[in-house]
């Protein structure tokens, strides 16, 4: 990744960086899913936030699975957001990670977490960092989730979200263009929740509907 931001920066001045790479579960394993959608993130946020010009911005894809996580303790909040990355993939808690759900879950969180700990470095070069968290979107990868093993849930939380549909490229790409434009100046380090209002449903349905 060192010589890629490297190479980015003898071209002329970085000033927007969007990280989309990324694995679902329905496309790889626990292990995979830790080292692209973790790792490489992690990566991208080391080596762009050594290159970034000022007033330049990034912003990572992540997910509203990020939002569902299973909680974690402070410490590994901790360890997520500032261990170095050539570092990540050796924590603990991560070896014990198997599903790759919840290996996706855990990754996407990381994201927010490391996205908040990178704005106040990406600050002082006079630059913003956030990420967006989209729900269900239709495209090639979001089609497999939904033929995959857990797709008529999705399609019920969707049905029971407040846009009752699924989202769509265009849709990430006003909220992208947002955050890395001047109407955004004023936020950094934080999350956009991008999701149609599924987490909304979710977390506020009553007792029978949850079930």
């Amino acid at each position: 990744m060192a010589p890629l931001a490297d190479r980015a920066a003898r071209l002329g001045s970085v000033t927007e960086v969007v990280h989309t790479a990324g694995l679902s579960p329905v496309q790889a394993s626990a292990a995979a899913i830790l080292a692209v959608d973790l790792l490489g993130v992690a990566l991208v946020l080391e080596e762009f936030g050594r290159v970034v010009a000022p007033g330049g911005a990034e912003v990572v894809i992540s997910s509203m699975a990020g939002h569902l996580a299973a909680p974690l303790d402070a410490e590994q909040e901790r360890a997520l957001a500032h261990t170095p990355a050539d570092e990540l993939l050796d924590l603990p808690f991560l070896g014990q990670v198997t599903s790759g759900a919840v290996g996706y879950a855990l990754a996407k969180l990381a994201n927010h977490l490391r996205v908040q700990a990178a704005s106040g470095a990406w600050g002082r070069r006079g630059a913003r960092i956030n990420s967006i968290s989209p729900g269900v979107v239709s495209t090639p990868m979001g089609r497999q989730e939904l033929a995959g093993d857990s797709g008529e849930l999705m399609r019920s939380v969707i049905d029971a979200s407040a846009t009752g549909r699924l989202g769509t490229p265009a849709d990430i790409a006003a909220a992208t263009a947002f955050l890395l434009g001047p109407d955004s100046a004023f936020v950094s380090g934080t999350d956009l929740l991008v999701d149609g209002g599924v987490v909304a449903a979710l977390r506020t349905s009553a007792p029978s509907q949850a079930a």
